[in-house]
């Protein structure tokens, strides 16, 4: 079982991130847009709320431990073969993706410290607001915090997308390489 990247191969530990990461980010998407049709007095509307922040905290956290984890041991190398516009396109999605692990949250903590409350993270602890947010800066979050997790939908989707052609058409060890096994 390898526990480090190689330059051909990304380890156990990467694989985990990629995937956990991926799976609170889509939930995370899905349960904020069952979230926003709920009224005050639903029976959810309460929890789903609480879950949303909850798993939130927890994405940016793992997010966090995924990027440390790539200072320590960079992703494998680029595939030989693959065009400029390819390995361009591939670094570019990268970052704008690493773009939105970090900022989603952040205004979502925004949005949800506004009033000067703590954010309850699984009713284990608190996570204090540290900044003072205006009506502004909070109507700013709410517009960022939308258009950003939506945004990030198609983003993924273009990732996936990439990553099925090198498998499927270019027949290329992209998608392997993330792949348990």
């Amino acid at each position: 079982m390898l526990i480090k990247n190689t330059s051909a191969r990304f380890g156990l530990p990467s694989k985990l991130f990629h995937w956990s990461v991926a799976a609170l980010i889509l939930g995370l998407i899905w349960l904020g847009w069952y979230m926003v049709d709920l009224t005050y007095y639903d029976k959810w509307y309460n929890d789903s709320l609480h879950y949303h922040k909850s798993l939130g905290i927890l994405a940016l956290a793992l997010a966090l431990v995924k990027l440390g984890w790539q200072f320590y041991t960079p992703a494998p190398d680029t595939l030989p073969g693959l065009k400029t516009w390819e390995t361009v396109g591939a670094k570019f999605m990268h970052y704008v993706l690493w773009g939105m692990m970090l900022l989603i949250p952040v205004t979502g903590y925004l949005i949800s410290t506004s009033a000067g409350k703590p954010i309850q993270l699984f009713n284990w602890f608190e996570i204090p607001p540290i900044v003072n947010v205006d009506e502004g800066l909070r109507e700013l979050a709410i517009t960022v915090h939308y258009y950003l997790a939506y945004a990030t939908l198609f983003l993924v989707a273009g990732h996936a997308g990439a990553a099925l052609k090198h498998h499927l058409i270019n027949k290329d060890s992209t998608l392997k390489r993330m792949l348990w096994g």
